[in-house]
Order: C-alpha cells, then structure tokens, then sequence
C-alpha cells in the first residue's frame, strides 16, 4: 500500500536521547489543552441550540426562511477567518512556543463569546445588532484558527509515543464536554425560562459563562512549561529565527504538500461528520422534516436526544483512544469512513421519521463513526509534520479544511435541500466526505507507536525508555 513516510535521516537513539515525561505533568498538560476546546464548543453548542432564539433576537425582520439562513450565514462565517488566524498564530507557536500563543487564543476565544451576551438586540440598534453579532464571530474564528491545531500539537508533543492515542483522545473527550455543557445550559434554559425572558435577557447568560471558563484555561496553560519537543527545537534558536525570516518555513510547507493534502482530507471526513451531527442535524430534525413531510420530533425531545448522544460518545471517546493505542489509528479510521459510506442513508432515514427512539438510533449512529475520527485524529495529525513547522502546518491544514468544506455543512446542505426539496442531501454529503477520508487515509502512515517527526522518542518511565532502546532493530531507510 501506498504512504506518505517522513523524510526523517535515520538515526539510532541512545537512552540520554530518550524525552520521559512524569504522568502529572502530562495530565496537566492535556487538562491545559482540553481547556480551550471546552469553551469552543460550549459556545458551539449554546450557538446551535439558540439558533431559533438569536434568530428572533437578531434577525426577526427578515422572515423565517431568511432569517434561519443568516443565522447559520454568521456561524459559517467565523469559518472564513479561521485560516488567517491559523496562518498568524501557527508559525507563531513554531517561533515562540506553543503555551504562550494557547494562552493568547484562549483570551480572545473567551472574550468573543463574552462580548455576544453583551449585544442589544435588533430592537434596540437595528442593523448594528448583527453587525456586532458579526465582529464577535470573526474574533471567536480568528482566535479558534490559532487554538486547536496547537492545542493538538501540544498534546502529541507531550505524550509519551505509546499512548499518544489515549492521551490525545481526551482533546475530544474536552470538545464533546463543551458541547454537552452548551445543550444542557440551553436545555435548562428553555424549561425554566419563559420565551419572552429567553428573547429579553436569558439567552445572554449563557455567553456570559464563556468568561469564567476562559480564566480558567488560561491560568492552567501558563502555569505549564512548553513540550519537550519545543524545548530542544529552542536550542537551535539563532538558526531557527534566522530561518523563518528567510521565509524558510514556507517553503518548506510547500515542499511537504502531499502531507498537507493527507491531512486536509482526514479534516473534511472528520469535520463534515461533526458539524452534520451538532450543527445541521438539530434544525434539520425539527424544523426541516417537519415542514416537508410532517415527521422529525419536538425541539425539546430533539435537544434530549442529542445530549444523550453526546454523552455516549464522550464516555467511548478514552476507550477508543486507548485501543488504537493497540490496534494502531488506521484500523479505526478506516472502520468510520466505511461506516459513513455504506451508513449515511439508513442514518438519514431513521432521523427523518417521527419515532424518538428511531431519530436517537440514527443520531447515535452518525456519533459513534464520528467518534471513529475524533478519538484518533488528535493524535493522527500531527505526526504528518516535523517539529519545526509542525505548529504552522497542522494550524493551516486543518483550518482551511474546516473553512472551505466543514465548517460550512450546515449552510451548504441547508441551502441544497431547500433548493431542490430532496430530504437526502445529509446523505450524500457524509458520503462525498467518506470518500475524501478513503483517498487520504489510504496514504497515510501508521503513526502508531512512532516518535513524532523531527523529536525524539519519548517514554513515560526509565523503564519505558529503555524498552523503547532495547527495541531498535537498524535505522529504517
């Protein structure tokens, strides 16, 4: 089979070369990280499910159909600046550590939500509410574009090689408890507000939550040294600065294309399957369905079968990782992207019916082959790029991946269906993104239990470490 393998010199380590990092220090490390993903997707979730209500907040004006399309319209659109912010803040990271630039996008993560809840309404300054709505979003993209990338870098730089797919899960592990957080604040929301209070001031306190979480995240990530991998990388300071001013960074990104193209297409099968479950499906179920075939559920039993759902996934999430740990990552790639091709329609077609047990066994479906993706992308991607661009490659990558092809599903696909009246288009839509996930993961590498690219091997105990020299056969060519 046809891999992409790092270009690395082949080198026989010695047990001084071995990087051993102490557990409390990688558990701090990975709460560190998983942090910021909390408070992304809290936002995430809290967004989704007030969808109805900021639309009525925001964009009542415009009538229902419009005003449901301009609501998802700025969503996306945060989606439009994540590369940018990939683009500023991954060479950043590369240059002057990946703790520093986590800290800096956690702020402005945390302040873009905060300043949503503190928007008046269309009511109150007509055109400027959305337009501030805007600004919020375009500093929450920009910020995340610089977040995730190098909160995957920083676990994957600390994890020792041989349980990198566990520890690495638990950056998922924080995503789905973010979004889970997100449903449930909501969910309490609507049953002990009434509507006139969630549109004159309940739907703020949400938002307002994202400022707690953010101080947290980042009092955790600057009271963490940077990864052992960052730290070598330093010694080499002066021909490494001089480099990135010679744009040397660039090009060499540039030469490893075929990397990033491996890794913008395990982005779009992973992504596309995420946003189609959180995003898209909970208006489709209770809004799209119904107004075309009289089916799909209450938006109260939805918002409940979703979070059952998450929650099923957040507890399978550790178990997956710690498997491919065993079994390698390919193997569970490979089982989540025939699962979306040869399951998209019946996913579809149980979540179109009016049967709440049906509707949960497709969603439940859709989240168990996401978490096939979730639970080893984390530590999947990184290994595509060497230490000294790592950072600047995985940011990129992954954010113009999201932007052009994720990120945008539930727009895409919502304006496909109302065009063509065709209830189907969820389906081909995880298909395509299937089959760009079969085309990349055929070319990777198995990472499993490999040194990160351009670092040393790294090992948990003494006794580890020695394994791993003890283990050496000849330097691979």
């Amino acid at each position: 089979m046809a891999v992409l393998v790092p270009r690395e010199r082949p080198k026989r380590w010695s047990l001084d070369d071995i990087v051993v990092t102490d557990p409390p220090i990688i558990r701090r490390a990975i709460g560190a990280a998983s942090i910021g993903n909390i408070t992304e997707w809290y936002d995430f979730g809290v967004y989704a499910y007030f969808e109805p209500t900021i639309k009525d907040v925001f964009f009542s004006h415009l009538g229902d159909t419009a005003g449901t399309i301009a609501t998802f319209g700025l969503f996306a659109v945060a989606f439009l600046v994540r590369p940018f912010g990939g683009m500023f803040f991954g060479p950043l990271a590369d240059r002057i550590g990946r703790n520093k630039v986590l800290a800096t996008t956690m702020i402005l993560m945390a302040a873009g939500t905060f300043a949503i809840g503190c928007i008046p309404d269309q009511n109150t300054i007509g055109i400027w509410a959305p337009m501030l709505l805007l600004c919020a979003r375009l500093l929450q993209g920009f910020s995340t574009g610089g977040e995730y990338g190098n909160a995957m870098t920083f676990i994957a730089e600390y994890a020792p090689d041989r349980r990198r797919g566990f520890l690495g899960s638990w950056l998922e592990f924080g995503t789905f408890t973010g979004y889970l957080l997100g449903a449930l604040v909501v969910t309490l929301a609507d049953a002990t507000l009434t509507e006139d209070q969630l549109l004159s001031w309940g739907w703020r306190l949400p938002f307002f939550v994202a400022l707690p979480l953010g101080a947290v995240g980042v009092y955790l990530r600057m009271r963490l040294a940077d990864t052992p991998a960052f730290a070598a990388l330093e010694k080499e300071s002066e021909e490494r600065e001089k480099a990135n001013k010679t744009g040397d960074e660039a090009k060499i990104l540039a030469r490893l294309w075929p990397y990033v193209l491996v890794c913008m297409g395990l982005v779009v099968v992973w992504n596309v399957t995420n946003y189609m479950l959180t995003s898209y499906m909970p208006t489709y179920v209770t809004s799209t369905v119904p107004d075309s075939t009289g089916g799909g559920v209450s938006s109260s039993a939805s918002q409940w079968l979703q979070i059952a759902v998450m929650a099923i996934a957040l507890l399978t999430i550790p178990v997956i990782g710690l498997i491919s740990d065993r079994i390698g990552r390919k193997p569970i790639i490979w089982t989540g992207v025939i699962a979306l091709v040869v399951l998209a329609f019946p996913m579809v077609l149980l979540v179109r019916t009016d049967n709440a047990f049906a509707v949960f066994l497709g969603l439940l479906m859709m989240g168990l082959t996401l978490i096939c993706f979730s639970a080893t992308m984390p530590s999947t991607l990184p290994s595509l790029f060497p230490t000294k661009v790592r950072g600047a490659g995985l940011s990129v990558s992954f954010n113009v991946a999201v932007s052009l092809f994720a990120g945008t599903t539930s727009v895409v696909v919502g304006a496909l269906v109302g065009a063509t009246g065709d209830l189907n288009w969820p389906a081909y839509y995880l298909i395509i993104a299937g089959l760009v996930g079969a085309v990349s993961v055929y070319f990777l590498q198995e990472p499993n239990g490999r040194h990160m690219w351009g670092s040393a091997p790294a090992a948990q105990s003494e006794e580890e470490a020695r394994e791993l020299i003890g283990s050496q056969g000849e330097p691979a060519s």
